[in-house]
This record gives structure tokens, C-alpha cells and sequence, in this order.
């Protein structure tokens, strides 16, 4: 009995500690802990999470901590162990991280041109060397067929535009067909002579991705429109359509320094829902969580030309601005239909 006496005595203490830590870490913050994954994490983006840390820290009176990572996992984690307050994560990478800890939730997302959800869209390619187009045309479009058998690159398992979007489309396109109608996501995730794939790579960010096909590494490669666009140029066609042609610049950034002016061809384009920034709502109180909507959806904000980079400017931004794009509130039911993408 006294056995029970002390054990039960020892677990109020260990709860009491446990309340009076957390109410620390969400009250008495002086240090709010942003999370940036792979993508966003090269030095080319350095100003343009500084600038965003700075707006915080004026707004707020607090210190702003970024936290770059290389590997899609590390910031997932990183916001559900509570380790980062705020994170900028993708839709999938969200989701994991919600599931992880139901206390993470969405802040804001960036908009489409109209400044609402509406086309709060970015693009998931499947891409192959420029003169290699050819092998996958269907009469005057382009189809997923040849695909297979072929050394293929994702971004990371946990990567929204690189790796569901692309997989599920994958799956879906072939297991129509006799011989694939047992294939799944997970058959994806190696290679081998009795794969689908004879050989799978993981670029670790989308930029990773892309230089994986352009160093002739794989033939096909899965990555994203925004995550690429401060490197290469559009050579021929239109935005975002199969068939179209980009270069890469001649100046670009790390990674893609090693192959500059290499260009390459879209085969496939997915419209993808705009990546989130998300917080932990246990390490940051209430107050702040309404004080860091505010800043965030704020026309200063959405005014500010080093985060919301003007079409004709040479900045390397996070964001386009075309028209009207902002950051706005976002619930979590809005991500549902990338949920439904693994049931």
C-alpha cells in the first residue's frame, strides 16, 4: 500500500513539474523557434526568412530563431515534439506532423493571384532531360507509360508535390492495367530488376530532385514548380503544361550551379494546394498565436517585396506576386483532400 502511496504521491509531482514547464514555455517565451524544411532552408533564402523574422520580431518584442534543416523529417518533427513554434511545411508534411501531435495546427497559406483559397495552387512535375520528351508522346499530349522500368527521382516520402501527389498519380495511372493492378505507393520507394522502377533516388529537397535529373542520375524526376523557380527560366511552351521547356540559368544558386543552362521538358503537371505555415499550439499561447495571424495576413505583409517577390525583380523570394496574393487564415479541413490521398 505504501508502494502506491509514494508512486501516486511521485506522479502528482512529475505532473505538477510537467504543468508548470509547459505553462512556461507557452507564457513565458522570449524566443518564438520558426522550422524551415530542405527547400527552403539554402542560403539563396536567406533574406527572405530573415525579413519575415524581422516583421515578427517588431510586431512582437520577441527574439525569432530560424531552424534550417536537410531533411523533411527533422522539421516535421521538429514542430510535433515541440521543438519549433512555427513551421513552413507542406500539406503532407503537416498532416504527419498533425497526426504526430494533434496540437499542431495550420496558421496561414498563401494564396492564388485572386488573394483567396480559391487557386491557392502550386504545381507537381514530372520532368525528363530536354531531347528525351519524345519517348512519352501521346499523340498531341503526354502519358506516364514509359515510365517504368525507368531510374526515377522523388524529393522525400514525406514531400506533398514530391512524393504523394506524384505517387498516388503513379498507382492510380497504372494499376489499371493487368499487370499492375496490385501496385502501391510503398512498390515505388525502391528499384531493382523486379521493381517497378529500376532505380530510386530521394533529392531530400526538390531542388535536390531536380539536379538528380539533370546530372543524368535518373531519367525521370518528380519536384515542384516553386521550389525551382528562383533557378531556371521557361525556354519554350507555357507555364506549368506538359511539353513545356525550362532552363536553368546560367547564374543560379547552389545546387543548381553544376548545371547551369542544362534544360529540361515536363511530361506531367498536377495542381498541388499551397504549402502551410503551421504552429504548435502548446509552445506558444493564445495571445500569440492571435498576434502571429494578424502579422501574418497583415497588407504589410502581403506588401512586403521580400515576401511577396514582384514578377520583374531578381530577389530570391518565397513567393510570387502577380496579382493579389497574400497569406490568409487557414483551417485544417482544407487539406483534406491531400488526406484523402492515402486511404
Amino acid at each position: 500500500m505504501k508502494k502506491v502511496v509514494l508512486y501516486l504521491l511521485s506522479l502528482a509531482v512529475v505532473m505538477i513539474i510537467a504543468g508548470c514547464s509547459s505553462s512556461a514555455s507557452s507564457e513565458d517565451k522570449d524566443t518564438i523557434r520558426m522550422a524551415w524544411l530542405p527547400n527552403e532552408s539554402g542560403a539563396d533564402l536567406v533574406e527572405a526568412r530573415d525579413e519575415i523574422g524581422k516583421i515578427i520580431e517588431e510586431k512582437t518584442g520577441m527574439k525569432v530563431e530560424h531552424q534550417t534543416t536537410t531533411d523533411y523529417i527533422v522539421a516535421i518533427e521538429a514542430i510535433a515534439n515541440g521543438n519549433a513554434d512555427v513551421a513552413f511545411l507542406g500539406a503532407q508534411g503537416y498532416i504527419e506532423a498533425h497526426n504526430k501531435n494533434e496540437n499542431v495546427l495550420p496558421l496561414v497559406v498563401p494564396t492564388g493571384a485572386s488573394g483567396t483559397l480559391d487557386d491557392a495552387v502550386y504545381y507537381s512535375w514530372l520532368a525528363v532531360q530536354k531531347g528525351n520528351e519524345d519517348q512519352y508522346k501521346d499523340g498531341d499530349g503526354y502519358a506516364i507509360d514509359e515510365i517504368q522500368g525507368k531510374r526515377f527521382s522523388f524529393v522525400s516520402n514525406s514531400s506533398t508535390s514530391g512524393f504523394k501527389v506524384p505517387s498516388t498519380g503513379i498507382v492510380d495511372y497504372f494499376s489499371k492495367k493487368e499487370e499492375f493492378s496490385s501496385l502501391t505507393a510503398e512498390d515505388l520507394l525502391e528499384g531493382g530488376d523486379d521493381k517497378f522502377f529500376t532505380e530510386v533516388l530521394f533529392g531530400g529537397s526538390h531542388q535536390g530532385s531536380a539536379v538528380n535529373l539533370l546530372s543524368d542520375k535518373v531519367d525521370v524526376a518528380a519536384f515542384c514548380d516553386t521550389c525551382v523557380n528562383n533557378y531556371v527560366e521557361l525556354a519554350e511552351g507555357e507555364e506549368n503544361r506538359p511539353g513545356s521547356v525550362y532552363r536553368v540559368l546560367d547564374d543560379a544558386a547552389e545546387p543548381f550551379n553544376t548545371v547551369a543552362g542544362k534544360e529540361f521538358s515536363l511530361i506531367s503537371v498536377t495542381p498541388v494546394l499551397n504549402a502551410p505555415f503551421v504552429m504548435n499550439t502548446e509552445t506558444i499561447s493564445e495571445d500569440l498565436q492571435k498576434q502571429l495571424l494578424d502579422i501574418m495576413t497583415s497588407d504589410e505583409i502581403a506588401e512586403n517585396e521580400k515576401v511577396f517577390v514582384p514578377e520583374d525583380s531578381e530577389f530570391s523570394g518565397l513567393f510570387k506576386k502577380t496579382a493579389d496574393e497574400r497569406l490568409v487564415e487557414v483551417e485544417d479541413a482544407w487539406f483534406n483532400p491531400i488526406r484523402e490521398l492515402s486511404k
